[in-house]
């Protein structure tokens, strides 16, 4: 299960074409990760290019419990910078959003959000969002 619902509208997306750098703001320290839209996608999960496939890409942990497609809102972000070169968000996506806590005005869901390339992203995963969790062997 990952990338796209049958159920839902699907998203007028624009997939890079040249490299960006998306930063993702971590309690630890910011993290940045220049973007190679050849290497799309780096998965499954979420949109091809979507803030999602590139966190989970590069090793960035982002909650995600339906898969990434837009049937929940645990990978809700936050993008402080280059929301104008993202693509609009759809109805369902905005309904999912309305279910998550700590809303903003630049709010998105990270399976949903993919960038067009033109500008580079700050990303903030809010705080309560993390699945800090860690399973040991």
């Amino acid at each position: 299960m990952g990338g796209s619902n049958p159920y839902i509208e699907k998203s007028a997306t624009a997939v890079a074409e040249k490299t960006f750098k998306v930063t993702f703001i971590t309690p630890e320290a910011p993290i940045e990760i220049q973007v190679d839209p050849t290497k799309l996608p780096f998965g499954d999960t979420g949109l091809v290019g979507s803030i999602l496939d590139i966190a989970l890409g590069n090793g960035i942990d982002v909650e995600h419990a339906c898969g990434g497609v837009c049937a929940c809102s645990t990978c809700h972000i936050i993008v402080k910078e280059g929301l104008e070169t993202c693509n609009e968000p759809t109805d369902d996506e905005n309904d999912q959003l309305d279910e998550a806590p700590g809303l903003s005005l630049q709010s998105r869901l990270a399976c949903q959000c993919v960038p067009n390339g033109e500008q580079d992203l700050t990303i903030e995963v809010p705080e309560w969002n993390k699945n800090l969790v860690k399973e040991s062997h």
